[in-house]
C-alpha cells in the first residue's frame, strides 16, 4: 500500500501512520473527516479526531472532538499569531499610553486587550449606541476606548468599587477629553445597576459591558437585561475563563459561576447569542 493517497470522494491527501485501534490511520491534511468514517468505524473515527484534536492542541490549528462537526479547521493563537493580531489593531495613543502604565500595577491582567477594545468600539458604532453602562472599569482601558467613539452627547456610566483604578481611569478620560461623557460611579456595581433602575432608566441604555466580580455575572446580566433596551447589547467578558471552563476536573467556586452562567445563557430565549473566542472569550447578547 502506498504511504501517500487520496481519500474517496475528497481532494484530501493523507500520509499512513501507525496503526490505532487496530486500523491503519492517515494522518490528515485539509481532509473531509466524515470521509474517514468511509474506511473504519464511526467509533475509531471519534477516538482518532479526538486524539487528532489532543495533538493538535499546541498547533496553528485545531479541529472539533465531534465527528459530526466535519474536518472544519479552526486557527489556535500562539504568540507568534497574536503579536501578528496585535499589529493590526488601530489602537490610540491615548489608549497605548494607559495600557503601558496599567502594565506596571497590580491586576493588569484584569485589563482587556487591545483587539477586545477595537471589537467593543466598533459594536458600539455599529449599534449607534448612545447610553453605556460598564460593570468593572479598572483603570478604564475599555470605558475609554469606548467613549472615544460615543457621539459628543454619549453617556458611559462606569462602574468599579477600587478607587485607586478609578483615579487612573479619570485621569486618562480627562487627558482624552472625554470626562464629561463617563459617569464614573465608585462602588458595588449591583448597587448602582439597581439604583438606576429604581430612578426610571429601565430600556434607556443601548450598550453594556461585564468585566467584573465573576459570581455575579447572572445577578449583572438580569439587571442589566432591565435597564438595556430591546435591539441593545450586553458584551460578557471571561466567559472562557482561561479554558477552564471546558475541564470537568475544574470546579472552584468562579469557575462554576461562569460555566453556569454560559448554560443559562444557552436557554435564555430573551437574547440572542454569540461567543466569541477573543481574549479570554466573549459573549454577545442581543436583547430580544
Amino acid at each position: 500500500m502506498s504511504n501517500r493517497m487520496v481519500l474517496s470522494y475528497t481532494n484530501s491527501f493523507a500520509v499512513f501512520r501507525p496503526k490505532f485501534n487496530g486500523h491503519f490511520i492517515p494522518s490528515i491534511y485539509h481532509s473531509d473527516v466524515l470521509s474517514l468514517t468511509r474506511h473504519v468505524s464511526s467509533t475509531t473515527a471519534l477516538s482518532f479526531c479526538q486524539l487528532q484534536a489532543s495533538k493538535l492542541h499546541d498547533s496553528p490549528v485545531t479541529v472539533a472532538s465531534d465527528v459530526r462537526y466535519g474536518s472544519k479547521q479552526i486557527i489556535s493563537v500562539d504568540s507568534t499569531l497574536y503579536d501578528y493580531i496585535l499589529t493590526n489593531v488601530r489602537e490610540p495613543k491615548i489608549l497605548r499610553e494607559l495600557r503601558e502604565e496599567t502594565a506596571t500595577m497590580r491586576g493588569s491582567q484584569m485589563q482587556v486587550s487591545p483587539d477586545q477594545a477595537q471589537l467593543l468600539a466598533m459594536l458600539v458604532q455599529i449599534l449607534g449606541a448612545k447610553r453605556c453602562i460598564e460593570v468593572g472599569t479598572y483603570t478604564g482601558y475599555s470605558s475609554l476606548a469606548v467613549a472615544l467613539v460615543l457621539p459628543e452627547g454619549g453617556h458611559l456610566v462606569a462602574c468599579d468599587r477600587d478607587g485607586k483604578a478609578i483615579e487612573v481611569a479619570k485621569r486618562y478620560y480627562d487627558r482624552a477629553g472625554v470626562s464629561h461623557k463617563v459617569d464614573v460611579r465608585h462602588g458595588l456595581a449591583a448597587d448602582t445597576l439597581k439604583s438606576l433602575i429604581q430612578n426610571g432608566e429601565s430600556c434607556r441604555y443601548d450598550f453594556a459591558f461585564i468585566d467584573a466580580e465573576k459570581k455575579m455575572y447572572q445577578e449583572y446580566f438580569e439587571l442589566l437585561l432591565q435597564l438595556v433596551r430591546v435591539g441593545g447589547l450586553i458584551v460578557v467578558d471571561n466567559v472562557l475563563w482561561h479554558g477552564r471552563v471546558s475541564d470537568p476536573l475544574v470546579n472552584d467556586s468562579k469557575t462554576l459561576s461562569i460555566r453556569n452562567f454560559n448554560e443559562n445563557l444557552m436557554k435564555d430565549n430573551r437574547v440572542d447569542i454569540s461567543m466569541v473566542p477573543i481574549g479570554d472569550g466573549m459573549t454577545i447578547c442581543r436583547k430580544r
